[in-house]
């Protein structure tokens, strides 16, 4: 079993951690993340910027006050916060440090990461530390993912339901026709839009695949223009998506997604992601061209 594999299957296990964690009242997860009313900018890069953007919505969703995302790189300067959240696994991505750097005394910072030593620590006002989530793969899987449960579980969502959930999407058998398939749009709706192109991203860096994701009504507006009979269009989001099964169908196209929790069913296509890169003779651990940790000289 490669790392990633081992990392993909315990996911519901570090799922419970974080929703424990995240429930303690005086707990440091509750002191250190924006309470409600304050106007944040949620950063990160690759994978943690699609958390970001998820995480945004979530929170406005909730009620608990703008929440904008940005890659780390392009947050505009002169807006003015109440807080950053930045997140960062390895908690040294150059550009994460930059900006840290640059906001310092002027907003209060909180860094989520995996690294309780990292530089991103000294770095910000308040941490969250998820050393339990951390991974050895290139590829983050467990990390995004908890990331996710945990700021779910400090907004109040009822989450009783994740971790079998996820537990039943690693059991399942994947279907033979998505590991032939040679093209995939992942679709997804608020909160779930981060979650789709994290999916997208999932494939292209593990399986080298060609994946493309959207949010779900912009399907129409030129992505089903590429779908055929080698394509697969994956829901990830709960109940029914905007795009009626029959639209893609008509395409020749493949329609995947359970209508299940987002995070499950992520949860599939990372196994997924792993099975093409098995097929293709590629290592899943060592993905072409990427490191653990982007540190600019």
């Amino acid at each position: 079993m490669s790392h990633t594999e081992a990392e993909i299957a315990s996911q519901p296990d570090c799922w419970r951690r974080a929703i424990a964690l995240a429930r303690e009242p005086e707990g440091p997860v509750r002191a250190a993340l924006p309470g409600a009313g304050e106007r944040v900018a949620v950063v990160g890069c690759g994978t943690s910027w699609f958390i970001a953007q998820s995480y945004a919505a979530l929170r406005e969703a909730a009620g608990q006050g703008e929440t904008d995302a940005f890659a780390a790189s392009e947050m505009p300067s002169g807006r003015a916060y109440d807080r950053v959240v930045a997140l960062s696994r390895s908690g040294t991505t150059t550009e994460v440090l930059e900006l840290l750097g640059a906001v310092r005394g002027r907003v209060p910072t909180t860094v989520v990461t995996a690294v309780p030593d990292s530089p991103v620590v000294g770095a910000a006002d308040a941490a969250v530390v998820l050393d339990f989530a951390d991974e050895r793969s290139v590829v983050q899987t467990r990390w995004a993912t908890t990331e996710l449960a945990l700021f779910r579980a400090q907004l109040g969502e009822p989450l009783d339901h994740l971790a079998a959930d996820g537990e039943a999407a690693l059991a399942e058998p994947l279907p033979g026709p998505l590991v032939d398939a040679g093209q995939f749009t992942f679709l997804g709706r608020g909160w779930t839009y981060g979650v789709a192109q994290e999916a997208a991203l999932k494939m292209r860096e593990a399986a080298g695949a060609w994946t493309e994701a959207y949010p779900a009504k912009e399907y129409r507006h030129g992505p089903i223009s590429v779908t055929g009979p080698r394509s697969v269009v994956w829901w990830l989001g709960e109940g029914a998506s905007d795009v009626a099964d029959e639209e893609i169908t008509r395409t020749g196209g493949r329609v995947a997604g359970h209508g299940r929790d987002p995070l499950a069913e992520l949860v599939v296509v990372q196994r997924l992601a792993v099975a093409i890169a098995a097929a293709c003779g590629l290592d899943p651990d060592e993905p072409r061209h990427l490191t653990r940790s982007v540190i600019l000289g």
